[in-house]
């Protein structure tokens, strides 16, 4: 299996009817997850054992899953080794894991994937794009940024926003608007 490249590899993770922008840490063929406690993809994996990636290269699906949930017509069921997951209906390739609780901290879970599955769905170059990168990287400051208002994070926030404006295209634009609304509707978390 081979859609996972060596380092953190960026994607939709989806379990039971969720999807969250995850990271899977693959380091000299040993694949990870770190899920925080509380989240919605940590109790589904523990419960359920299994998650799936998903590689989509649209910014608004990693801004809109971070901070909320998809309808269910977003999603498909697979049966994958007497099992039923579920994936992202637009990926355009997917790949299943069995999940296992490695470790387990006051404030995250380490998981160890094995992987299952993989289909490619729908084949496309993507040329590396900063703008994309950009999003990915102000989402996952966003999603601490909301809990704590570490101005830090903030200007991390504003740096990449600069990135996705000057180097994205109108996804990426709509992506940061998107963003920018799940801020500050949650200034008062």
């Amino acid at each position: 299996m081979g859609l996972l490249t060596e380092g953190i590899n960026e994607v939709i993770a989806t379990t039971d009817g969720n999807a969250a922008p995850m990271g899977i840490i693959n380091r000299n063929g040993t694949l990870h997850m770190v899920l925080f406690r509380g989240s919605h993809t940590a109790r589904n994996v523990v419960r359920d054992r299994w998650v799936v990636a998903n590689f989509t290269f649209d910014p608004v699906i990693y801004v809109r899953t971070a901070f909320d949930d998809l309808p269910d017509d977003a999603f498909v069921r697979e049966e994958v080794d007497g099992m039923t997951v579920c994936r992202l209906r637009d990926a355009e390739a997917w790949a299943a894991f069995a999940a296992d609780v490695e470790r387990s901290g006051d404030e995250a879970i380490t998981v160890r994937l094995t992987p299952l599955r993989e289909e490619v769905l729908d084949l496309q170059l993507h040329p590396v794009n900063r703008g994309f990168a950009s999003i990915v990287d102000a989402t996952v400051h966003a999603t601490r940024y909301v809990k704590n208002r570490d101005p830090w994070l903030g200007e991390l926030i504003e740096h990449h926003a600069g990135l996705a404006r000057k180097c994205g295209g109108p996804r990426e634009w709509e992506a940061l608007e998107l963003l920018k609304r799940y801020i500050a509707d949650r200034a008062g978390e």
